[in-house]
């Protein structure tokens, strides 16, 4: 088969595509001109990766690519639009020749849900409220009575460092300079704003040495240095 007519089938116009991408990309400045009036570089495809709670038409709309935008245009305003969006922590953006852009996604995760007029509002652990409607994302969170800062603090690192604590939390209260944490078995636990996240670890013994005495807590209180205080029903 001559050169010429390889060259009509799909599989060897898309290798001729990428030789001359390559050849055309690492050539000077006039080179990038040349692949940006080229058809065959425009972008006709979006690829996301890494969303979760972000909607991909969200994506597409904040972007504004379209067809007439070439693949070697400067990605760096593609990037900046993405990342003034409150639910992305990160974006970074890829070519893959002839016309597909790769966008991969790294959320602000939501920690705990606060209440509000409406009904419950996801927050990350920054403190900044996250535009993910509960209703149609499966958010299985702590309820924090208010947006406190420290809180959400120690909710994520809670989330971040001990996942089975966390998901034993169901309610944050703040009480003055304390933080008051109810785990599913309706047990209280005091804690300081500061505390450690592995501080949580030590109620574990405790429950288990007031079961075997048949006693149960109503509150547990980490404030105090290697020592949990134990509030009897």
């Amino acid at each position: 088969m001559k050169f010429p007519e390889r060259l009509k089938k799909p599989g060897y116009r898309y290798l001729a595509g990428i030789i001359i991408a390559a050849a055309v990309v690492t050539a000077p400045r006039w080179g990038r001109a040349t692949m940006h009036r080229m058809t065959y570089f425009h972008v006709r495809k979006l690829e996301i990766r890494g969303v979760r709670y972000l909607q991909p038409s969200d994506i597409v709309g904040r972007l504004r690519v379209d067809t007439l935008r070439s693949i070697v245009d400067d990605i760096a305003p593609l990037e900046a639009r993405l990342r003034s969006h409150p639910q992305v922590a990160d974006v970074a953006i890829t070519r893959r020749f002839p016309g597909t852009l790769v966008v991969t996604i790294k959320e602000n995760m939501p920690v705990a849900l606060v209440p509000r007029g409406d009904g419950l509002q996801p927050y990350d652990s920054s403190g900044r409220a996250l535009p993910i409607d509960p209703s149609r994302a499966n958010l299985d969170l702590p309820v924090l009575t208010v947006p406190d800062r420290a809180a959400l603090r120690l909710i994520g690192e809670l989330r971040a460092t001990d996942p089975k604590v966390f998901d034993l939390i169901s309610e944050v209260a703040p009480d003055g300079h304390d933080l008051v944490f109810t785990l599913n078995s309706s047990l209280r636990v005091r804690a300081s704003a500061g505390v450690a996240p592995q501080r949580f670890r030590d109620i574990f013994p405790v429950e288990s040495d007031l079961a075997r005495r048949n006693e149960r807590a109503a509150e547990l209180d980490i404030r105090y240095r290697d020592q949990v205080v134990a509030r009897l029903e």
